[in-house]
């Protein structure tokens, strides 16, 4: 998948080199408002860190185990998605994604996410699509549940952020219920 097009603003891409310097700004000017949730953001302070997180990804995506994309709004990069570590045995993704705090309100991760459980059910054939996120994150449990995934459970202490531990919701969706919701509209993206 080199890239997406989501609709006419949102462009989901793999991440090249050349997007380090892009990622590490996006990521340097929102550091504050990333670290509310996100546990990697303190290890992430050279523009070096951004180009090895990418090669990691590229090597990811090399081994056929998933891989990041930049979401690309109005052709600038606003934020990641990509899936976690595929369980190729028991075809079973995560889902993960972050976006700058300025580009919130577009709808672009709701349906950045919707790509890439359209992906993962039509392109890939996996049978299940899981995401975590904190129980505190309002907005990013808002988006997981507008797109109708079944909250299944309570992570107790599932993260670590920081100085404290952060309970975590797990979400769950599987490919015969997105399709019994979505149907052809989602198929058609990739026939």
């Amino acid at each position: 998948m080199p890239s997406l097009r989501i609709d006419d603003e949102i462009v989901l891409k793999i991440l090249e080199p050349e997007d380090a310097e892009k990622l590490f700004a996006l990521t340097d000017s929102n550091r504050t408002y990333l670290r509310r949730w996100l546990p990697w953001v303190d290890s992430n302070t050279t523009l070096d860190h951004s180009k090895h997180f990418i090669i990691s990804t590229q090597e990811q995506l090399r081994l056929n185990y998933g891989f990041q994309c930049g979401i690309w709004f109005r052709g600038n990069l606003a934020g990641i998605i990509g899936y976690h570590s595929i369980d190729w045995m028991n075809k079973i993704v995560e889902i993960g994604y972050w976006i700058g705090e300025h580009y919130q309100g577009h709808g672009m991760v709701t349906k950045s996410c919707r790509a890439l459980v359209d992906y993962a059910y039509y392109e890939y054939q996996l049978n299940r699509v899981q995401i975590r996120c904190a129980t505190g994150n309002d907005k990013s449990n808002a988006i997981i549940e507008r797109l109708g995934f079944v909250k299944e459970g309570l992570i107790q202490q599932g993260e670590l952020l920081y100085d404290h531990f952060v309970d975590l919701y797990i979400y769950g969706m599987t490919s015969e219920a997105w399709k019994a919701r979505y149907g052809e509209q989602s198929k058609k993206m990739f026939a």
